[in-house]
């Protein structure tokens, strides 16, 4: 067996082998999510549970249909924002799913490190949702999967990163990932927004998002956080739109048959023009159907390999 794991924390942790055996699960799923019937026996009598100390409705939705969808029984945990709730001990709280019988537990948390603290202190599977800026791997992993759909392998691939990859959990994973998978990764941003040191994993860096894109296979947009969260880091919106947006003019720098990425839910004609967003070179409902088939994929390897508790 090619993935045997208790949890799946981060993308830094797996092999390319292991990647490829996720992509070759998720194929299987997608044949799934095509029947009228949307439902597999995988995980009968499996408990899937939820904990979100963090909003994320299209996240939050993916993986529970996933979950529905190989038959277990799902329950929402919700954490409250407000100050004492959010920070509740989350030790107390994966120790009290687990003396429910909980068998999976999908975490979602601000702090960086929060699922894999949490998943050496149960025995359920843990599934990380995204941690603090740390790492969002199976959101990096739906990215990876359409890549494959679109352009067959990684290998001389050239793949462009456009954001605020310093603020960007879903970028980081994304890195690992491509790394791993032997693909050429290229990241612009202001100087403001990208990490120390990102150069010294082999990645290449620019403040010029045309030297990034310049003969790109895939160009990744990031999210960028609310204007007002980011002070002196960024003067505005518009300076940002201004040198950063990917528009016709930059993505004429890249491949004629380029495509376009986004995590979701983007600042339309800020970080990527509305004209591009509408055109058959966006692939970001592809990424949407492919976050359920990945997610469905890591249960069901999880369930068979050492997640089933």
């Amino acid at each position: 067996m090619l993935f045997q794991r208790k949890d799946f924390i981060s993308l830094m942790a797996l092999s390319a082998n292991e990647i490829e055996h996720i992509f070759e699960t998720a194929e299987t799923m997608k044949y799934v999510l095509s029947q009228s019937n949307k439902k597999a026996p995988y995980l009968q009598g499996k408990s899937v549970i939820l904990l979100f100390y963090e909003k994320s409705m299209r996240a939050k939705l993916s993986y529970e249909l996933a979950a529905q969808y190989l038959s277990a029984s799902i329950v929402d945990i919700t954490v409250s924002e407000d100050y004492n709730s959010r920070y509740e001990n989350i030790n107390d709280m994966g120790r009290t799913i687990e003396q429910m019988g909980g068998d999976f537990i999908i975490c979602r948390h601000p702090m960086s490190g929060s699922a894999k603290f949490l998943a050496e202190r149960v025995k359920a599977g843990v599934i990380n949702a995204g941690d603090g800026i740390n790492e969002n791997p199976s959101q990096a992993l739906l990215d990876l999967l359409t890549i494959k759909n679109q352009k067959g392998d990684f290998k001389g691939l050239k793949v462009a990163i456009v954001g605020d990859v310093a603020s960007s959990r879903v970028a980081r994973s994304n890195i690992w990932g491509l790394l791993k998978l032997g693909t050429e990764v290229c990241v612009a941003a202001p100087p403001t927004m990208l990490p120390p040191q990102l150069h010294q994993f082999g990645v290449k860096v620019t403040y010029d998002v045309r030297e990034a894109v310049k003969d790109a296979d895939v160009i990744m947009s990031l999210r960028l956080q609310n204007e007002s969260d980011y002070g002196s880091k960024l003067a505005s919106y518009n300076e940002y739109k201004n040198f950063f947006k990917i528009d016709e003019d930059v993505l004429s720098y890249a491949k004629k048959d380029a495509i376009v990425m986004h995590p979701g839910s983007p600042n339309k004609s800020i970080e990527i023009s509305s004209s591009i967003l509408g055109s058959s070179r966006c692939f970001i409902e592809d990424q949407i159907t492919n976050g359920v088939a990945v997610r469905m994929a890591l249960l069901y390897l999880l369930s068979i390999g050492k997640g089933a508790v």
